[in-house]
């Protein structure tokens, strides 16, 4: 039985994809943001709206760290924090595909301790909390068992394979693919139908603190491109990147990177 912040996360990210797919069907406004840090849809404020309203009436003694909202380092002083990305993958959801996602995670000092990613257009539920494991739509989920980068196929945007990255070349085995969501870029990786994930950007703590926990605990080690722990809900919210898989390929990878 998941605890009570875990079942929290899963009742509103139900709630956000009732409000999203609305906007889905019927088309929603889009504009660039101010500063030019990409594109935000009506769907994307709803969704935030929703949330903060829900969650912070269920524990209004928690911080609150969203892409929609601007930061009020309050949060700092809280011990717990809802880390929130309304919709991950923006473009997807104005391009009317379906491989955006509800990102939403709560974290214990630096750490996650319960996370949720859904894919309502999917059907698809990942969800974990600490020390219990990692579940899609209520099946345990797991890494993959591949343990040689020659053999691996890694989830990353196609600059993160250039040559000036990697200390040696590419094993020519290696496969890229790539998916628009953060957060179900790590979640694919947790359930096993990718070997890894890199992004060598540095990244928001909202596209990647919910995927952090799930895919941690489905048995990948998760860290920045370096290797070094992610920690979250800090006065900085972003991370030097991100690597994600299995130990054994976890450490292939980060040997293989030059940095």
């Amino acid at each position: 039985m998941p605890g009570a912040d875990l079942q929290l996360l899963l009742a509103a990210a139900q709630k956000a994809g009732e409000v999203a797919q609305r906007y889905a069907r019927n088309g929603a406004q889009a504009w660039e943001k101010p500063d030019h840090s990409g594109p935000v849809t009506e769907a994307d404020l709803a969704v935030n709206a929703l949330l903060f309203d829900m969650l912070g009436s269920a524990r209004p003694n928690y911080g609150w760290l969203s892409e929609e909202t601007e930061d009020d380092q309050k949060r700092l002083g809280a011990e717990h924090c809802f880390v929130i990305d309304p919709i991950d993958g923006t473009r997807s959801f104005i391009a009317g595909e379906k491989t955006w996602a509800h990102s939403l995670a709560i974290t214990t000092g630096s750490d996650v301790t319960a996370a949720v990613i859904a894919l309502p257009m999917l059907g698809l539920t990942y969800y974990a909390e600490q020390g219990s494991g990692a579940f899609l739509n209520q099946q345990a989920i797991h890494v993959s068992d591949c343990r040689q980068i020659d053999d691996a196929t890694v989830l990353a945007a196609k600059p993160a394979l250039e040559a000036r990255h990697w200390r040696l070349p590419l094993p020519a085995g290696l496969q890229r693919r790539h998916k628009p969501s953060l957060a179900y870029r790590m979640a694919l990786v947790a359930q096993g139908e990718f070997d890894a994930m890199i992004t060598l950007r540095d990244t928001w703590d909202w596209d990647i603190c919910a995927g952090a926990l799930i895919a941690a605990e489905a048995g990948a080690r998760v860290s920045d491109k370096a290797g070094k722990p992610l920690l979250f809900n800090r006065s900085d919210v972003t991370s030097s990147g991100v690597l994600a898989a299995n130990p054994p390929l976890h450490q292939q990878f980060k040997d293989a990177l030059d940095l």
